[in-house]
């Protein structure tokens, strides 16, 4: 027991350290299957993907990608289950796929099935050198 006393601020931070580590596995699964810009090419093109775009209005117009329906994360509740199709899958897009995550769980929890993030979101696909529109 006194081991413990004496060693409680290392005991303490190994937790901490541990919980960091595991934080972005947790997350990723909540988030759900993340697309590389290759895969969701392959998915758009192939099936024929619904692309979501979940960021404000304003970042929205700066750009996007091609055929990208804007649904933003404060109003994906309530639009989301009734403007998507759940017999095709979904694209979530943000900026770099961290709020898009939240998105993702939000609509699978609505009852969507096949439901993507894109990883790094709009600054990968960019940074692949895809087409946007404005």
């Amino acid at each position: 027991m006194q081991f413990f006393i004496d060693n409680a601020l290392l005991i303490a931070v190994a937790f901490v350290s541990g919980g960091m580590l595991l934080w972005p596995l947790l997350r990723s699964r909540a988030a759900g299957p993340a697309l590389t810009t290759l895969q969701a090419t392959q998915l758009i093109n192939g099936k024929h993907a619904q692309v979501i775009d979940v960021r404000d209005g304003a970042e929205f117009a700066r750009g996007t990608l091609p055929n990208a329906r804007h649904i933003p994360l404060a109003e994906l509740g309530a639009r989301g289950p009734k403007e998507l199709k759940k017999d095709r899958p979904v694209i979530v897009l943000c900026n770099s796929g961290n709020i898009a995550g939240r998105a993702a769980a939000q609509l699978r929890a609505a009852g969507l099935a096949e439901v993507y993030v894109l990883a790094g979101g709009l600054n990968a696909w960019r940074e692949a050198g895809l087409p946007t529109k404005s």
